[in-house]
C-alpha cells in the first residue's frame, strides 16, 4: 500500500510500515520502533529514532506522532520516514591509513603520531575524520543522520596507537555507551605504554585524582579539587628500568584529556618527550648517554603510544583484542635507555 509522505519529507527517504499487535498495547512508540527487525537491519538506535519521531518524521494511523512516548494501541499502523544520511562534513581526503580491523559496523585505526583525530580551527583538514569519511565512503550508513564516522573517544595528536571508529548510528551509539561506563560493568581494556623519566620505587600503583582545567593556562588540564574536577584514575605498572627513566603500563579506568600524561607528572614521573607536562624535567636528559640523549632530544613528541584495545563488539557480541606494537620513533627510544643502562652496569662492574 502506498501512503504519501509528508510534504515537508524528503521523497527520496525510506518508509518503514508496521502493525501493532495486541501485546504492543501500551508500549512507546520509539521503543516499539526501536525493537523492530526491519529497523535494526537499518541500523538505527533508539536516540536517532527518537529524533525522527520528534522531527514529525513518524505518523499512526496516517496521523503524524511527534512524541516519542506516544502509547501504541493494537491495531495501531505505525510508519516511520528515514532519510538518507547528509553528505559528510568535512570532506574526505585521501590520507593513508593503517586499518586494523574493519566490519560493516565499526573500524580499528593503528593512528600514527601528528595526525589530528577531529577536525578543528586550528586544525581544518589533515585529520583522521577526513581520512576515514574517504576511507569508508558509501559504507557510512549515518551517525546522527550525517555520513560521518562516530568517534567514541580520542588520543591526543602527537599520541600514537589503537583507536576505534563507528561507522554505523547503531554502532556508535553502543560504543558510546561502553565507554562512557570505562570498562566497569562492560568489557573494555585500554593500555598504553609509556616512556617516563625516574623509576618508580613500586612495582605497581594506581592515581586516583581528579581532573580539571588548569586555573590559568585554560589549554592544559590539572589535578584539582574534587568539587571542580572530573573523576581520573589511571592504574599503572612498571615494566622496565632504566636507571634515570623506566617504561610503564597504564590502563584507564577513566578516560579523560591528557589523563596519563597529568597523572604520571603528577607523582613525579613525567613522560619523556611531554613539552606541556613535563618541561620541569629537561636537565634529566644530561643525565643519559649521548647516544641516548640524541635520541630523546630528536623525540617530537611525547613517550606515549595506545598498545592495547579490548572490547565487546557492539553488533555482533564478539570479544575483540588487538595489540600496535611500538612504532620506530619509540622503538628507537627504548633501544636507547636500554643501551645506555647496560653501558652504565659495564662500567660500574669495573670501577
Amino acid at each position: 500500500m502506498t501512503v504519501k509522505a509528508l510534504p515537508h519529507i524528503d521523497a527520496s527517504a525510506e518508509r518503514f510500515e508496521f502493525l501493532a499487535a495486541p501485546q504492543h498495547g501500551g508500549v512507546r512508540l520509539d521503543r516499539f520502533l526501536a525493537e523492530q527487525p526491519e529497523i535494526v537491519a537499518a541500523h538505527l538506535s533508539r536516540s536517532r529514532i527518537k529524533t525522527l519521531i520528534e522531527e514529525g518524521r513518524a505518523t499512526i494511523s496516517d496521523v503524524v506522532a511527534p512524541d516519542p512516548a506516544k502509547k501504541l494501541a493494537p491495531g495501531d499502523k505505525v510508519a516511520l520516514l528515514v532519510p538518507p544520511p547528509a553528505p559528510a562534513e568535512p570532506k574526505g581526503e585521501d590520507i593513508a591509513l593503517d586499518v586494523v580491523f574493519e566490519d560493516a559496523h565499526l573500524l580499528v585505526i593503528d593512528k600514527p603520531a601528528g595526525l589530528v583525530v577531529h577536525p578543528a580551527s586550528a586544525h581544518e583538514s589533515g585529520t583522521l575524520v577526513n581520512a576515514l569519511i574517504a576511507h569508508c565512503g558509501d559504507s557510512l550508513s549515518g551517525v546522527g543522520g550525517v555520513k560521518k564516522p562516530g568517534i567514541v573517544h580520542r588520543i591526543d595528536k602527537d599520541t600514537s596507537g589503537l583507536l576505534v571508529v563507528a561507522k554505523t548510528d547503531a554502532a556508535h551509539h553502543g560504543l558510546s555507551r561502553l565507554f562512557a561506563d570505562h570498562g566497569r560493568t562492560l568489557s573494555l581494556t585500554r593500555e598504553y605504554l609509556a616512556f617516563v623519566w625516574g623509576v618508580p620505587e613500586r612495582a605497581h600503583g594506581v592515581v586516583d585524582a581528579p581532573l580539571g582545567r588548569h586555573a590559568t593556562q585554560r589549554e592544559k588540564m590539572a589535578v584539582v579539587p574534587p568539587a571542580r574536577g572530573r573523576e581520573a584514575i589511571t592504574h599503572w605498572e612498571k615494566v622496565e628500568d632504566y636507571g634515570v627513566a623506566s617504561l610503564l603500563r597504564c590502563q584507564l579506568e577513566t578516560g579523560r584529556t591528557h589523563q596519563i600524561r597529568v597523572h604520571m607528572a603528577h607523582i613525579g614521573h613525567p613522560l619523556i618527550g611531554d613539552k606541556t607536562y613535563g618541561a620541569g624535567f629537561k636537565t634529566k636528559v644530561a643525565k643519559v648517554s649521548e647516544n641516548a640523549r640524541e635520541v630523546v632530544e630528536s623525540l617530537p613528541r611525547q613517550a606515549l603510544h595506545a598498545a592495547t584495545l579490548g572490547f565487546r563488539h557492539p553488533a555482533t557480541g564478539e570479544e575483540l583484542q588487538f595489540e600496535s606494537e611500538l612504532p620506530e620513533d619509540l622503538k628507537a627510544l627504548r633501544e636507547a635507555l636500554a643501551n645506555a643502562t647496560k653501558n652504565e652496569t659495564v662500567v660500574n662492574s669495573q670501577r
